[in-house]
């Protein structure tokens, strides 16, 4: 390769670290590492609600007793530091500094409430945004503080998915004008993860395919601020005996939980590894051990269920 892969793992510190995330952070390590890339950790600690400094000590020691590990992070600083995002924000506002002057940016009154009442529902918890403060008719008769919402052109977007292929996407039939900055002064994850990933020369993502639907909006920014998108690859969720994705919830599967019952790394990595079709049969080993397996092409599109009961067993 001509240019030096960097990659990354960029957990939100919101919880305990689960078996999904662990999942997630395998894959990224093993597609960097199988190529003699740089691995970061960069904290999205954006949610000043959610996050907290523990969770983030213990995604830490979570990642390191996985033996996964990494060239530039918080803990261990680089050549693109801060590593959390809390102490990037300068970066966002400067970002959206620039969309307003190219003209993108426009000030939105919106409440979720009227949103919830009047646009277009697409998904979960989902809406295509009307435009209702697109013209900048509406600022006159609100007393409220706006959200910054990307004025999104018209037009398909294409890029190709390492796992998925070709993705064609119309944002702005998609999803409207989203929001870059909330109402409260909190940037957008959409915002900050392209500045970020940018900013850090990052090559390679690989992700959940939850966020699959969200990356054309991000590699629109991209394109808006001048910058070059990276390469994405967004692997299937582990999901549960019940049908639902691995979350934070269930605190059974968490790596802290998992580690306190007396499983040992070696058997959850062998487990993942095995779940990902990079080892033919369960055993227990190393991350280290299984760089050289790595393959996207072994991956299979869809839910794979992770056993929650599998440990207890082995």
């Amino acid at each position: 390769m001509d240019k030096k892969v960097r990659g990354r793992f960029a957990p939100s510190p919101t919880g305990e670290m689960h078996l999904g995330n662990a999942w997630t952070a395998l894959l990224a390590w093993l597609q960097v590492r199988s190529v003699g890339g740089t691995m970061v950790l960069r904290v999205e600690d954006l949610d000043p609600d959610r996050s907290r400094p523990e969770y983030t000590a213990a995604l830490i020691e979570d990642l390191k007793w996985l033996g996964l590990n990494w060239d530039e992070g918080p803990d261990v600083g680089g050549p693109y530091k801060p590593y959390c995002q809390d102490e990037r924000r300068s970066l966002y506002t400067q970002a959206l500094d620039k969309l307003t002057a190219l003209g993108y940016i426009y000030p939105c009154y919106c409440t979720k409430a009227e949103l919830a009442a009047s646009a277009p529902h697409v998904g979960d918890n989902a809406h295509i945004y009307p435009g209702t403060c697109r013209s900048g008719a509406a600022k006159d008769c609100r007393n409220r503080r706006p959200s910054l919402r990307l004025k999104v052109p018209s037009g398909k977007l294409i890029f190709k998915d390492g796992v998925f292929g070709f993705i064609e996407q119309d944002v702005l039939a998609s999803t409207g004008d989203f929001v870059l900055r909330r109402s409260d002064g909190v940037h957008a994850y959409q915002l900050a993860v392209v500045v970020d990933d940018a900013a850090m020369e990052i090559t390679h993502v690989l992700r959940g395919d939850d966020l699959l639907d969200s990356t054309p909006r991000q590699i629109l920014l991209y394109h808006l601020l001048g910058l070059t998108p990276p390469n994405f690859a967004h692997v299937p969720l582990l999901y549960g005996n019940d049908g639902h994705r691995l979350s934070k919830r269930q605190r059974a599967l968490s790596i802290a939980a998992i580690r306190r019952s007396g499983v040992t790394a070696d058997s959850v990595i062998g487990y993942l590894a095995w779940k990902a079709g990079l080892i033919d049969e369960y055993m227990p080993t190393t991350a280290a051990s299984v760089v050289g397996c790595f393959d996207l092409k072994k991956l299979t599109v869809g839910r794979i269920v992770a056993e929650e009961d599998f440990f207890t067993k082995v």
